[in-house]
């Protein structure tokens, strides 16, 4: 009897043990998980913007093992690296000023001597050249048309047809218009900016004339914009991403909605396309998409799951985003989080060499199998069985599962030789709407939100090509209304020349 109770006594006492440790092991991770996150907050802080690893090849001994094969890889890249940062130092010896552009208008000024020259010759020029800038100038543009009448007095009149204007019945030129919507989007001046610039040459525009313009001129891009959103249905590669937009709301009084830009783009054609949507719900990329075949590449957020799991899609990952975790868990875990690192920079080496040899498709594919694949099996399998050492809950137990979960889809990218290993190109494409978002704050309206993804999609092709803005919409305005459906591939802007 007594030894029963006693055994009864020690088996709660265990019980207890166990639970306090439970308790502990669970404070410790929540502990690490708060150093990491303090870590990381004083990077944002305080270290560099961009991200980076620097290989421990350039700093100290690696404190791991690793496969010789990688090691001597990222050896030879990194020789390579400062062979070429030798030769580009000595490259930047001063060669005097630079040539002016030769496609620029030349404007003489011609200077005489302060002098009398009655008893003497010209024998020569000295000729100096500089490049000019006039600022912004208004004028009238006036448009005269001759009205001709039959000499016989019978018969209609003879006019010349008005060319064709974006503001119909409006004061501004297309070139104006087009100058301000470059403005408001590229160079991403507010409005009341704008009006600023008329008015130091004392022209009274009101804000609302202006933003008449801009909502006139973009509602007359729609029909462009729905031929270009059709056509990147069709294509076989897209990148997906998305970015938030305060939206003035009329039904929440003093607060602003959270809208969401979303963005899809084709490294293959080079082809940018924004859409507005109130939400970040799955239902509106399923809905935009459910038509597509082909591969997709996205982040890891959750909402592009559904999107993936259809049959005639092959969802591919993004590896700079599985870098970011390693590089978020230095802090927890440094030897670990290097490991990873080094195997992911050795990925990225076989990528920049396949764009430094210009490498068609299949060159590329076949690059990555032979050089690629065993890297990423030795990364895989370095996750595997250093996942099982680590809390879950810590830095390092998050990117490990990270990549555990999409493992499948951040290997994908080795199928085809035109994906990419990530999603860094539509990422560069979307941080013009985050320049603009620091200056206008916000849009009017969910309309105006949508006309403003409209035309980010255009100006995002036009970076794209190497395209001017504003004479891509000066050719546009002045073709839009006169051209057939047929036809409205020749307006994009990927096809100006």
């Amino acid at each position: 009897m007594v030894i029963a109770k006693y055994e009864e006594v020690i088996a709660k006492k265990e019980e207890v043990i166990a639970k306090k440790e439970e308790v502990i092991a669970e404070f410790e991770g929540k502990v690490s998980s708060l150093q990491a996150l303090v870590a990381q907050l004083q990077r944002m802080k305080f270290g560099q913007s961009r991200e980076r690893f620097e290989h421990p090849l350039n700093q100290l001994s690696l404190p791991f093992e690793i496969e010789p094969q990688v090691l001597a890889m990222l050896e030879e890249a990194i020789k390579e690296k400062r062979r070429k940062s030798t030769e580009n130092g000595r490259k930047t010896s001063h060669k005097g000023r630079l040539p002016l552009p030769t496609h620029l208008e030349i404007r003489e000024t011609v200077i005489e001597p302060d002098m009398d020259l009655t008893n003497m010759v010209l024998v020569g020029k000295e000729i100096t050249d500089k490049l000019g800038y006039q600022p912004e100038k208004f004028f009238i543009d006036r448009t005269i048309r001759n009205k001709y009448a039959p000499k016989s007095a019978e018969g209609s009149f003879a006019i010349a047809t008005l060319p064709e204007t974006i503001i119909e019945k409006g004061i501004p030129t297309n070139e104006l218009v087009s100058q301000i919507l470059v403005d408001k989007y590229i160079d991403h001046l507010p409005l009341y900016r704008i009006r600023a610039r008329f008015a130091r040459n004392k022209i009274d525009i009101k804000d609302s004339t202006i933003n008449g313009w801009v909502s006139q001129s973009l509602s007359k891009l729609e029909i462009l914009y729905d031929f270009l959103k059709a056509k990147m249905k069709g294509l076989g590669y897209l990148q997906l991403d998305e970015t938030t937009l305060k939206v003035l709301d009329s039904t929440l009084k003093g607060k602003t909605h959270l809208g969401y830009y979303w963005a899809f783009n084709c490294p293959i054609s080079n082809i940018l396309f924004f859409e507005y949507n109130k939400g970040r719900e799955a239902d509106y990329i399923n809905e935009a998409l459910k038509d597509f075949r082909g591969y997709i590449q996205t982040d890891g957020y959750d909402g592009y799951a559904a999107l993936a799991r259809k049959e005639q899609i092959t969802q591919v990952a993004c590896m700079a985003h599985a870098r970011r975790k390693f590089d978020e868990a230095l802090d927890n875990d440094k030897e670990r989080a290097q490991k990873a690192l080094v195997y992911i920079q050795a990925l990225y080496h076989i990528e920049a060499k396949a764009r430094e040899q210009k490498l068609s498709t299949e060159q590329r594919k076949e690059l990555r199998l032979q050089e690629s694949l065993p890297i990423i099996n030795q990364l895989g399998a370095y996750i595997v069985a250093e996942s099982k050492k680590v809390l879950p809950k810590s830095k390092i137990g998050q990117a490990f599962q990270y990549c555990s979960n999409r493992w499948d889809a951040l290997c994908a990218y080795m199928k085809d030789g035109m994906l990419e290993i990530d999603n860094n190109l539509i990422e560069n494409a979307i941080r013009p709407i985050a320049l603009g978002r620091k200056n206008y704050l916000f849009a009017g309206s969910h309309d105006a939100a949508q006309k403003s993804a409209m035309i980010y999609s255009f100006f995002g092709i036009c970076k794209k090509h190497n395209v001017n803005p504003t004479d891509w919409l000066n050719f546009v305005f002045q073709n839009i209304n006169s051209t057939s459906i047929q036809n409205l591939d020749t307006l994009l802007p990927q096809n100006f020349k």
